[in-house]
């Protein structure tokens, strides 16, 4: 995968958070998880603060969009019985590139946090 295949997939800012908390974390997150650290990262609120509206919002768009887009790029492994995203070795040779691009998003400064 090329850089700029690297930069179509981090223009939307689920998918960035997605690859930046797979990145930062260096493992396998949960749907629940990716969902916690995007509710965090997009709309600065805990879960138990959260509208059930934007709950549905973004793990309809995780389970619609996003994984499935990262899946097919090759980048993940999307465990559905288990609900666990998985980085594959493709998603580790591509950090160097991801790292570059989260590191000018004023956004995700700092480490992803859990």
């Amino acid at each position: 995968m090329t850089f700029d295949m690297t930069l179509k997939l981090c223009e939307d800012d689920y998918r960035r958070i997605i690859l930046a908390a797979l990145a930062t974390k260096q493992r396998s997150l949960s749907v629940s998880d990716l969902r916690n650290i995007i509710l965090n990262y997009s709309y600065n609120v805990s879960v138990a603060d959260a509208s059930e509206e934007i709950l549905t919002e973004i793990q309809i768009s995780l389970h619609h969009i996003h994984i499935p887009k990262l899946e097919s790029a090759g980048v993940i492994e999307y465990d559905s019985e288990q609900e666990l995203v998985v980085p594959t070795e493709h998603f580790k040779l591509l950090q160097p590139h991801i790292f570059a691009i989260l590191r000018i998003d004023p956004n995700l400064d700092g480490s992803i946090e859990l």
